[in-house]
């Protein structure tokens, strides 16, 4: 029996086979700055309420594994310090030590999928690092064997995009523009590479969500990659350049492993005096939305 503790109002949409949608913890925890995550947090949930899902915020407190939080709880873990970065590794450590944790997309997939969640909505994949190749998110093995629909925008533009594309054709890993045949890059409307299907609408994205269920034969993800529209996206030529810094910035202060993806988001947000929050704010509700109306579609 999973000893996941679900909140009654996702416990009750599950038992009935009403929408429901998982959220991961770390853009609360660990990606936007305070006070702007408690707020973004609460927007996020009143999202997916409005599209007419039960959003379920995953994260770990005091070792126990929760699926839906409330208000109390977001707020705990929007403030509190010392929240741990928590990948699905990481959760049986987390238990026994009995801390608080966020938990990254490949912690809140590997939840989700537990608890009978089916699609979740984030803001980016995590992948294959620049000029670092043996250095891979564990998002993507995750994937590879997590029957759930991602919802998200494409990867990190600071990664490897063509390469953690690859990644994930080999693991076996659906990938599928929305409205697109363009792959997204996080901040930016376009990555640069293909993608080989298209999904037109929610329902039609549902429909692969039930199909692959009713088939039986793939168990690993689908990812439903939803790019900003270009007037929404971060100016290009601002991404690059303070890409290239803050890649300088990186080797120069000797960063690796799981602190890089903090290191740059921060080094983004300082050095693009905001807009880059403001873009990755945008990204997560737009998400958050089109997960909503898939799940709804799908219940």
């Amino acid at each position: 029996m999973n000893d996941l503790v679900l909140a009654p109002e996702v416990a009750e949409a599950l038992a009935t086979g009403n929408p429901v949608v998982a959220l991961e913890s770390t853009i609360i925890a660990h990606g936007l700055p305070r006070p702007e995550n408690l707020k973004v947090a609460r927007e996020i949930e009143a999202t997916v309420r409005a599209a007419g899902a039960v959003p379920a915020t995953i994260a770990v407190l005091g070792g126990r594994v929760h699926v839906g939080l409330d208000d109390e709880q977001l707020t705990r873990l929007a403030e509190a310090d010392g929240v741990a970065k928590l990948s699905a590794r990481d959760l049986a450590v987390a238990a026994a030590k009995g801390v608080d944790g966020a938990t990254t997309v490949a912690a809140t997939s590997a939840v989700a999928a537990a608890a009978g969640i089916r699609v979740f909505a984030t803001g980016g994949l995590g992948g294959v690092h620049r000029d670092a190749p043996y250095d891979e998110s564990a998002d993507l093995v995750t994937l590879a064997r997590t029957p759930i629909a991602v919802v998200c925008a494409g990867v990190k533009s600071i990664l490897d995009v063509g390469a953690t594309l690859e990644r994930l054709e080999t693991l076996g890993v659906a990938v599928a523009g929305y409205r697109t045949l363009r792959f997204p890059g996080f901040y930016l409307t376009d990555s640069g590479f293909p993608v080989d299907w298209s999904l037109d609408s929610p329902e039609e994205a549902a429909r692969a969500v039930t199909a692959r269920a009713a088939q039986g034969v793939h168990r690993g993800a689908l990812v439903v990659a939803n790019p900003l529209p270009a007037d929404e996206q971060l100016d290009p030529a601002l991404h690059d350049r303070t890409l290239a810094q803050g890649l300088a910035a990186l080797e120069e202060q000797g960063v690796t492993g799981k602190a890089v993806t903090p290191f740059l988001l921060g080094w983004f947000h300082e050095h693009t005096g905001g807009a880059s929050l403001e873009v990755n704010v945008r990204i997560i509700l737009r998400n958050a939305d089109l997960a909503a109306r898939i799940a709804a579609a799908a219940a």
